[in-house]
This record gives structure tokens, C-alpha cells and sequence, in this order.
């Protein structure tokens, strides 16, 4: 189970709206033979590339898989079924499919002799597909934060300047951080301030059908015609008021026109910004399930303040400012009783960071009818999901 746990983590990036799912199928005697993970949205299923691979040896033998195998068809056939066809006399999975139109595969196999059991590396396996996961329980995208600062958390100096804090090696992580996303969101005072190109470069490069989608919250439609998130590498979304005085809409039009799309959203109740929902529904329903915040410390205030941060992951140098811009702002926190404390999962330096420090934490649990902060970790999966898209698209 825990080879199928990192062969799913080879689908980050490329499968959504679809789970990242690993299989492993081992022979009556034991001896691993055929392995496969979900590639990419639309194309072979983790249980039907493992079942390839293995051919007729797969019949009497076991398959280990980290998702419950589904009971639905859509763009391929039910893995459920293709086990039963192939003969598998046992399947153990990790975690049990929380989307009511996928679910149920574990009957069906049951139904035709199969032996089945649930809940093997249950923890391990939903961490690895926290974002669908969660995507799929709350109706709205996973969202990481992720931030650089020196180690008295300023993100640049009191002139402005902040090129470059972190180490090249960290940024190189980010890359590869950015290749497992579905979407990359920045503000529009980070666009101005830094002209960030949100795409996926270096060793962590992928093809623009498989970058994330360049994600913008440009409430009052400034973005200039030059900005380096309107090229070719990858598409672009712009949020945008949706009561931008008609020129002011007309002028942004014009500037992006056939390099970005534009989406009007509300504005939040506040008047500043966006509704950040009615991002994530907007994102939600283009196939997103997670997200990469970039933003500067307005937007991650805001994200923080709805209650939008699922995780967050800090790159820490080991640099002191003394003065200049914090990485958070404003976050409706107004005392330390209501500080968005945090859980901490891991703390990584050395080479791999030049230096730098990397802290990747999650918000504490919190009241369960508060519905922030799910646990994705359940012992068996099965909290209900919403009405959400097929495991199979």
C-alpha cells in the first residue's frame, strides 16, 4: 500500500477533477505484479494500468489500492468491474470514495466473491489526496499558502525591494510545489509590484496543456498589457469586480483581449476585494481542486479571514530586515484568543533549501460545524461528499 501511496503522488497536477490514485496487484503467491497510478483526467484508471501491466497473473492475486475502486462510468469504465473481470480474488484499498456517484465499488465487488477490506494506510493515503479530498467534501479548491520571508517575517525591505529573500534552491521548490497544483492565484499589488510569471519553469516544467492556470484577483482591472502572466506559457484568469465602471471593463478587455479570460465576480461584504467563494466556486466548476496562493500579505489576509487556508508552507531565511512589509495581513484577528493557530507537519532545511528553512503547517482542528478545516484523515474516509463531479471525468 504505501508503494501505491507514492505511485498516486506521480498524478499531482495532472488529474484533477479526478483523485491521484496509486494500485499495486500482487500475485497468488505475493510477487508484485503490476503496478499503475492515474496519469491524467480522462485516461486509464490506476486499477486498469496496474491490471495492464500484470495480465492473466493477476487472477487469484491481491490489489492494493489507495481509494476505494470506483462503481462508475464516465470517460472509462468502472475499476471495480475490471477487477472482477480479471479475476483478483482480493482488493485492500486505503481510503473509502466519499463521492456519492463513484462510491460503491467495494459492494460490487463484494457482490461478485471478491475479498475486500478498507482502511489500510488510511492516513498516509488521504493526506497524498488531501485536495480532492477536501475539494470534494466542501465543494470548493484545496488551498495551500505559501509565502518566502526572512526569519522576522518580512517578505521585502522598507524600500520595497525583495528580490530575492529565499535561496535559489527554495525557489526551485516552489516550482516543483506549483507543478502538483491545479491553479497558481496572485493579487493584483503583487502583479504590480513584482510582475510574477506564476508558471511552471526549471526541472519542474511542464507543457502548457499541464501547467496550472494562472489565477489573478485584479478587483479593479490594473493589470498592464506587458504583465508576464498574459504570454503563452500557460492560460489566465482574471477576477475582476463585476461593477467595473464600463470603460474601466472596456480598457481591461482590450489590454488582455485573447490572452487572458476575464471573470466579473461580487465584490466581498466589505467592499475590498473580491468574494473569495465566489472564486472558488468559479474555480470549483473549471475542474479546479487546488490552489496555490502566491498572493502578497492583502490577499493572504483575505484568504485567512474567510476562513480559505488549508495549508500553509513558509520559506524562511535566514535574514533579518528589522522593517518592511509582514507576509500577512489583515486577517479579522484582532486579539491573540482568536489567532488561526496552526499545526505544524513538518520543518526541512539544509541543501535542498539553500539554507533557508522550510515549515509546512495546517490550521488546528477546529469545531466540526465549522467546516474549515476537514479532516482529511479520517480511519475509513467515509464522511459524505457533496454533489460534486464523478470520480470519472
Amino acid at each position: 500500500m504505501r508503494r501505491a501511496i507514492a505511485l498516486a503522488a506521480r498524478g499531482l497536477g495532472t488529474t484533477s477533477p479526478n483523485p491521484v490514485v496509486g494500485c499495486v496487484i500482487v500475485d497468488a503467491a505475493g510477487t508484485v505484479v503490476g503496478e499503475g497510478f492515474h496519469e491524467v483526467a480522462g485516461g486509464p484508471h490506476a486499477e486498469v494500468a496496474a491490471l495492464r501491466e500484470s495480465g492473466d497473473r493477476a487472477r487469484g492475486g491481491t490489489a492494493y489500492v489507495t481509494l476505494e475502486p470506483c462503481a462508475h462510468t464516465g470517460r472509462t469504465g468502472p475499476c471495480a468491474q475490471a477487477l472482477v473481470d480479471a479475476g483478483v480474488a482480493r482488493v485492500v484499498f486505503a481510503v473509502a470514495d466519499p463521492n456519492p456517484q463513484a462510491a460503491g465499488g467495494a459492494d460490487v465487488l463484494r457482490a461478485a466473491g471478491v475479498e475486500v477490506s478498507g482502511g489500510l494506510l488510511a492516513a498516509e493515503a488521504a493526506l497524498g489526496n488531501e485536495a480532492w479530498l477536501t475539494a470534494t467534501r466542501l465543494a470548493r479548491p484545496f488551498t495551500t499558502w505559501k509565502y518566502a520571508a526572512t526569519l522576522d517575517g518580512r517578505i521585502a525591505a522598507a524600500d520595497g525591494t525583495s528580490r530575492w529573500i529565499t535561496s535559489g534552491a527554495s525557489r526551485a521548490d516552489v516550482h516543483a510545489l506549483r507543478a502538483t497544483v491545479d491553479a497558481v492565484v496572485a493579487g493584483s499589488g503583487t502583479l504590480l509590484a513584482d510582475d510574477p510569471h506564476l508558471a511552471v519553469r526549471g526541472d519542474a516544467a511542464r507543457p502548457r496543456d499541464r501547467q496550472p492556470l494562472r489565477v489573478v484577483v485584479d478587483t479593479a482591472g490594473r493589470i498592464p498589457a506587458a504583465a508576464r502572466v498574459l504570454d503563452t506559457a500557460a492560460p489566465t484568469l482574471l477576477a475582476t469586480a463585476d461593477d467595473l465602471p464600463p470603460e474601466a471593463a472596456a480598457a481591461l478587455a482590450g489590454r488582455v483581449a485573447g490572452r487572458a479570460e476575464i471573470l466579473g465576480l461580487p465584490r466581498a461584504a466589505d467592499g475590498r476585494g473580491v468574494d473569495l467563494h465566489a472564486l472558488n466556486k468559479a474555480l470549483f466548476a473549471r475542474g479546479v481542486r487546488s490552489v496555490l496562493l502566491e498572493g502578497g500579505p492583502t490577499l493572504a489576509g483575505a484568504y485567512a479571514a474567510a476562513g480559505l487556508v488549508d495549508k500553509v508552507v513558509g520559506y524562511l531565511a535566514p535574514v533579518l530586515l528589522g522593517a518592511g512589509p509582514a507576509a500577512l495581513g489583515p486577517a479579522g484577528i484582532s486579539s491573540i484568543t482568536d489567532a488561526l493557530r496552526l499545526t505544524v507537519d513538518e520543518v526541512a532545511a539544509g541543501d535542498r533549501f539553500g539554507g533557508d528553512i522550510r515549515v509546512t503547517a495546517r490550521p488546528a482542528p477546529r469545531d466540526s460545524r465549522d467546516g474549515t478545516t476537514p479532516d482529511v484523515r479520517p480511519a475509513d474516509g467515509s464522511t459524505p461528499g457533496g454533489n460534486n463531479s464523478a470520480k470519472e471525468s
